[in-house]
């Protein structure tokens, strides 16, 4: 369930509230009774740690060795179908 994140015209204070994505939101501030509007917050979700990303992308001439193997395949192939 995610964390919403409103603040109050009235009072100005902001708080969060644990809603549902499909819930009404909060009219009513919970300090001040006051308007609140719904506001865009940074998420918590957060990549930590190096090298993460290491086995995600392909290491520099990664594809160069590949497209040369790939050739090498290619032409041996149709060097044994004329063989033949």
């Amino acid at each position: 369930m995610p964390i919403y994140e409103y603040r109050c015209s009235k009072c100005g204070k902001t708080f969060e509230a644990l809603q549902s994505i499909s819930a009404e939101p909060i009219r009513k501030c919970i300090h001040c009774q006051g308007k609140t509007k719904k506001i865009v917050s940074l998420s918590s979700f957060q990549f930590k740690g190096k090298g993460w990303y290491i086995t995600d992308y392909k290491k520099s001439g990664e594809n160069e060795k590949k497209s040369e193997s790939v050739k090498k395949a290619a032409k041996k192939k149709n060097k044994d179908a004329n063989i033949n």
